[in-house]
Formats: C-alpha cells, sequence, structure tokens
C-alpha cells in the first residue's frame, strides 16, 4: 500500500472523517532513507515540477566546521556514537540529523539531514 501524507480517516474522538476524494499522487510519501557509514553512494529522486533531489544512501566522510578557529575541514567517519532520534540506530550505524558520530578529527554532531541532501556536514563537538 502507498505511503500517505493525508490527515487519518478517524477524528481524535473516534468518529470518522467523509471521504471527500481519493488519494493524490501529490500526497504520496516515501520510505525513510536511512543513510549508512560505508563507501559514498548518493540516489538522484523525481520531485514535483520534474526537478530532482540527491539524497545520500551511504556516507563515509563529512564536512566539518570548528566554531572555536571558524576552520572547515573533511573527516572520516569511523563509527556512530549517538542519536536522539532512535536509541536502534546507533547500533545500525544509521545517521540522521543530530547524529554524534566519532570522526578522525573528534566527535562530531550531523547538522544536514543526509536523507534529504546530497551532501553530510557537521560540527566539531569535542577533540
Amino acid at each position: 500500500m502507498a505511503i500517505s501524507q493525508v490527515r487519518p480517516r478517524r477524528k481524535v474522538t473516534g468518529s470518522r472523517y467523509k471521504d471527500l476524494r481519493k488519494k493524490k499522487q501529490f500526497e504520496l510519501g516515501r520510505d525513510p532513507t536511512l543513510t549508512k557509514i560505508g563507501e559514498k553512494n548518493k540516489k538522484l529522486i523525481r520531485i514535483m515540477s520534474g526537478k530532482y533531489k540527491e539524497i545520500t544512501l551511504v556516507a563515509d566522510t563529512i564536512n566539518v566546521i570548528d566554531s572555536k578557529s571558524k576552520k572547515s575541514m573533511q573527516a572520516k567517519i569511523k563509527t556512530v556514537v549517538e542519536n536522539p532520534a532512535n536509541r536502534h540506530f546507533v547500533r545500525r550505524n544509521i545517521l540522521t540529523k543530530g547524529t554524534i558520530v566519532e570522526t578522525d578529527k573528534g566527535k562530531v554532531k550531523i547538522t544536514s539531514r543526509p536523507g534529504q541532501e546530497g551532501n553530510l556536514n557537521g560540527i566539531l563537538v569535542s577533540q
């Protein structure tokens, strides 16, 4: 069955809304990307108006900004340390926004959305 982003069929009280129409294509959603650690792999997805979105499926490097020295650099990702989205993502090494990863430069907090964007950015937390 298709993933839909429309309102639910039932109200908070438990009564039903009347169906006004069927599902429309622009209301469809998609499965979460669940970006993992490994050799870089990206995918193009067609979105509305015919444009394309580049999503990251697998990544091994991250663009890091050091807030103290105001310098940016690239770092190699080793493993996931903490993930506020889901505690089970830590052992599966899944990258989401807010995840803290261990890199060769130190611990980094991911600030971009890897499942929605084609790059992986982060801020250095500790060295």
